[in-house]
């Protein structure tokens, strides 16, 4: 079996628990495509068996959240399951932090969160957090492709839309615009609307995997996930290939979605002609 189950994890659920549900339901190794934090739903895509091969090549796609920041106070975790660790009086209207937005869209630098999975000397970011250990993670460069306020939800509550590359803690961006405003916020609410070709339209609930009798027809076919050009093996190319013999085939040069003529095997890449299958999920 091969391929992807797109969940839409539940607040409230670790992504380990999400993924450890698909496990036990195909009996294979699964894994995910990025943790999303046990306050956050949405799409959580995971790899069946050999599939997890291919999430290199697709780490750098685009990112899609809604979230809503609460303002006028700070938490330990950034967000609202934290300790409130300092509060002001100051909340924005609207038209101050859409102002302030764009200086956040582009490449720029952020701080992951002191409780995430980030290492430092061996130990999680969220171990010595707990522990009590005074530390800051270093910056790191993140993406923000577009980022806007879209409404004001209540007194202190505004809601967000953002896209995104791999990497980004929305939790810190969270963080970054409350300072840039003169106040303080912290992430009550977030959803991720989409995670590279994966996105609400082809996810599955839980309780939909749950009572499956046949999970292979939940499955996004590993083929679909990438967009390289497509080879097609003759069955004597296929052969030598697997005999580790290397042919030039006098294709450009690049990666490709490979295939043999009943199959898609994996991801190839051709140096001088020649092509060499580096992710393999036949």
């Amino acid at each position: 079996m091969k391929g992807f189950i797109n969940i839409i994890k539940p607040s409230g659920m670790t992504s380990a628990y999400a993924v450890s549900i698909v496990k036990r339901k195909c009996k294979l190794p699964c894994g995910h495509m990025g943790t999303l934090d046990p306050l956050a739903s949405g799409v959580l895509p995971v790899g069946i068996d050999k599939t997890c091969r291919l999430f290199p090549y697709l780490l750098d796609k685009v990112k899609g959240y809604s979230a809503v920041f609460d303002f006028g106070y700070q938490t330990d975790t950034l967000d609202v399951t934290g300790k409130t660790i300092e509060t002001c009086n100051n909340i924005p209207k609207i038209d101050q932090i859409n102002k302030i937005l764009p200086a956040f869209v582009g490449e720029i630098e952020q701080i992951p969160p002191n409780y995430s999975a980030k290492c430092i000397n061996g130990k999680r970011g969220y171990q010595l957090a707990r522990a009590g250990i005074d530390f800051q993670l270093p910056p790191k460069k993140i993406v923000i492709y577009s980022l806007k306020c879209t409404a004001q939800i209540s007194d202190n509550q505004f809601a967000f839309d953002i896209e995104c590359g791999g990497g980004t803690y929305i939790r810190s961006l969270c963080r970054d615009i409350g300072l840039a405003v003169g106040s303080l916020a912290v992430m009550s609410k977030l959803e991720r609307t989409k995670s590279g070709v994966f996105d609400m339209s082809s996810g599955v609930s839980i309780e939909q995997i749950k009572n499956c009798d046949d999970i292979s027809q939940l499955l996004v076919p590993a083929d679909s996930v990438v967009s390289f050009p497509k080879i097609v093996l003759s069955e004597r190319q296929a052969t030598r290939i697997l005999n580790g013999l290397f042919d030039n085939l006098g294709i450009a040069d690049g990666l490709y979605r490979v295939y043999n003529q009943q199959e898609f095997w994996g991801i190839g890449q051709a140096v001088d002609g020649v092509l060499r299958v580096k992710a393999y999920v036949r």
